[in-house]
């Protein structure tokens, strides 16, 4: 008999890990995924714009280059307040409110555009975290999504540290929502077009070992995975690692140049009928 997940509880844990390590660390590295994600939801300024698990505001910053009006939403205080200080150094106009992408505290239709870049992803319940998605969009407007992909190598670092410590029992992969199939099943019925295209971004270290020990201090999960194993058994995790950043190393100097695979996803909801 399959036993439930107890997700309040997935959930606490959940945000321990993400405020643990140095995530706005990682977020600067992959900024690039957000400007392409904005450009390619063509945001007009003055659009009201909700950024769904906005870390440390990646997404709501690059909003907010456009004109628009931006709330950035997510459950970690500590990611806010490194959102809240980026956009003060740029002195853009971005409010930053803690909340739950399962629970989203707006009216039905109060956003223009619902943003999320492989936030949205790790919610427990994804029904409920893409209903809520479409639910705070108006008819018409527009939900913009990307996602790391099952079969990418942030999928890959995912199954090497489950490896060593596995995830919660029941629960969904979050590179589900990198999948086209899913997200149109996620997002459903409310979605009139929608485009989805894969793209890469490319991490860049000196060494495979540099990437390990990058994402051993600063990846909250894979943080968090070192510190559930015994001494003893952490340097096969890092061995794991820095083989993993081996294999997918495409450089042809002495460097490291990872490409990860991630779904770019832009829906338009279906108006109100005239």
């Amino acid at each position: 008999m399959t036993i439930a997940p107890d997700l309040i509880a997935v959930k606490a844990r959940q945000q321990v890990t993400w405020a643990s390590g140095d995530y706005g660390a990682v977020a600067a590295l992959i900024h690039p995924i957000s400007e392409l994600l904005v450009t390619a939801a063509d945001l007009s300024a003055g659009a009201r714009v909700l950024d769904v698990a906005t870390g440390s505001g990646n997404a709501a910053i690059a909003a907010a280059r456009c004109g628009c009006v931006v709330t950035g939403v997510d459950y970690v205080p500590e990611l806010l307040e490194r959102g809240q200080a980026r956009a003060a150094a740029e002195r853009l106009p971005v409010t930053f409110v803690t909340g739950d992408a399962e629970r989203l505290a707006y009216a039905d239709g109060s956003f223009d555009a619902v943003l999320s870049v492989v936030g949205v992803m790790f919610a427990p319940d994804q029904e409920r975290a893409a209903a809520e998605l479409v639910r705070v969009c108006r008819p018409g407007g527009t939900v913009a999504l990307a996602s790391w992909t099952p079969q990418g190598f942030i999928g890959d670092l995912f199954r090497t540290v489950g490896r060593h410590v596995p995830p919660p029992a029941g629960l969904r992969p979050p590179v589900e929502w990198g999948d086209e199939g899913r997200v149109r099943e996620l997002l459903g019925a409310a979605v009139g077009e929608l485009r989805a295209v894969r793209r890469e971004f490319v991490f860049r270290f000196g060494t495979p070992e540099e990437f390990a020990d990058f994402f051993r201090v600063n990846y909250g999960p894979t943080l968090k995975a070192f510190e559930a194993l015994p001494e003893e058994r952490r340097p096969d995790l890092h061995a794991d690692l820095v083989e993993l950043a081996r294999t997918h190393n495409r450089a042809t100097d002495a460097t490291v140049r990872i490409p990860a695979e991630y779904l770019e996803v832009v829906a338009q909801l279906i108006p109100d009928p005239a």
